[in-house]
């Protein structure tokens, strides 16, 4: 059974003050890059709300001009987003293999066995937690989404359906838990409160113990045009050299750090208690280093992302409408968030998408938000015979091609539309 702290799953933590920034509190006026409005990205529909009115937010992106935190206002709760979560982290099998290769490598550098507690923060459902129960290492998950945790209970893994931060910290620890291990594989970008957010980890961490977490590389993201992982469940989007600021500023030290190819370019940060004076990496220096001479300490550096982002724009449409002129078929693969971004930034409806098809059947025989481009089962492809299939989780785009190589066999191509629109055979 789900654990719950509450009936009705609340945010922790005071709420972010509107034109300030979410970590310092410095005013905001420069911007990275204006998306215009957009629908919540994970929000698809049933064919029976089609008709009714849908809620568009800004996807209006900051930077601090004090710490450099780029960042979206809190237009929405985190509760209206997470209440009902459409993202299930087990249909994506590199995503899999992932977990399974982490979990191996954490127990052998952190020694983690029966007399350890691991604590997974957003651990959806179940997915990375259920390789630590199979090395017999006790685990908890904290997940807001109670559709989604649903499933991780299901496989035998305790989860916690509530927000984390400070209040749900302090809980734990009056149950007597506290964890050698935190994990947080892109959560830190989701919570608006991050003060609230980090300063929950110290509480909950052993003297000894570690955090790790994942999240995307904001100097990937800029340099590689990843524009489209912008949505409103993403509050901020991190430097390494801002995400090292915030958690010195709740007394954690960062000591490690790891560029993976995930999500395009992320980071996994390892972090202690700074009152135990820990050694720091020469991954660290070196990487506090790059982002400097790659201009994240300069706001000039910023304010040439938007044009990027519209020529972007601009190339995939031509792409499109040339495609149509010439009397081509196009479907979607994938249903992600940033699929819905790039569709509502560009105005790309069925007049250009016919479908798109997604593995998870959680949305499979719904709809895309605010396109209203049907999700329908892999198999569609196989009947329709399209022209050209535009990979939507361009991040896993290996992954795809591999499974739908089928397409090849009509003469099908794949399309990736980030960093730029790319044709395969």
């Amino acid at each position: 059974m789900v654990t719950s702290l509450s009936a009705t799953t609340q945010q922790n933590g005071a709420a972010v003050k509107q034109g300030t920034c979410r970590f310092c509190g410095a005013p905001l006026s420069c911007t990275l890059v204006d998306l215009g409005m957009s629908p919540l990205c994970n929000n698809i529909l049933s064919a029976d709300q089609l008709n009714n009115m849908e809620p568009f937010f800004p996807l209006h992106v900051y930077v601090c001009k004090r710490c450099f935190l780029v960042q979206l206002q809190e237009y929405v709760s985190p509760v209206e987003i997470f209440n009902n979560y459409s993202y299930f982290s087990s249909y994506s099998d590199s995503w899999l293999q992932h977990a399974r290769q982490y979990v191996e490598m954490i127990c052998d550098r952190c020694g983690l066995d029966a007399n350890s507690q691991v604590v997974e923060l957003a651990s959806n459902d179940g997915y990375l937690l259920q390789y630590f129960m199979a090395r017999g290492v006790p685990v908890l998950g904290i997940e807001p989404a109670a559709n989604v945790a649903e499933a991780a209970v299901a496989k035998g893994i305790p989860t916690l359906v509530k927000f984390f931060g400070q209040q749900t910290a302090r809980y734990l620890r009056e149950e007597g838990k506290q964890a050698d291990l935190i994990v947080g594989n892109n959560v830190l970008a989701h919570v608006p409160d991050v003060n609230d957010f980090v300063g929950g980890m110290k509480m909950l961490l052993k003297p000894d113990g570690l955090i790790t977490m994942e999240f995307p590389h904001l100097m990937r993201l800029m340099a590689e045009n990843q524009f489209d992982t912008i949505y409103h469940e993403h509050f901020s989007y991190f430097s390494f050299l801002t995400v090292e600021k915030i958690f010195a500023a709740h007394g954690l030290t960062l000591v490690d750090v790891e560029e993976l190819p995930t999500h395009g370019g992320s980071l996994r940060i390892y972090a202690q208690h700074t009152e135990a004076s820990p050694p720091v990496s020469e991954r660290v220096r070196g990487l506090r280093e790059r982002e400097i001479t790659a201009g994240l300490l300069d706001m000039e550096h910023y304010r040439s992302f938007g044009e990027q982002v519209k020529a972007t724009k601009r190339a995939l449409l031509a792409f499109l409408i040339e495609a149509k002129q010439n009397g081509k078929t196009v479907v979607g693969y994938g249903a992600p968030g940033k699929g819905n971004t790039l569709l509502n930034y560009c105005g790309i409806r069925t007049d250009f998408l016919d479908y798109t098809v997604d593995r998870s059947p959680h949305k499979q025989g719904h709809f895309l938000p605010g396109t209203h481009i049907p999700i329908y089962h892999p198999d569609r492809i196989k009947e329709t015979r399209p022209d050209y299939l535009l990979i939507l989780p361009w991040n896993i785009k290996t992954e795809i091609m591999a499974q739908m190589a089928h397409i090849r066999d009509w003469g099908g191509q794949f399309v990736v539309p980030i960093p730029k629109v790319e044709v395969y055979e």
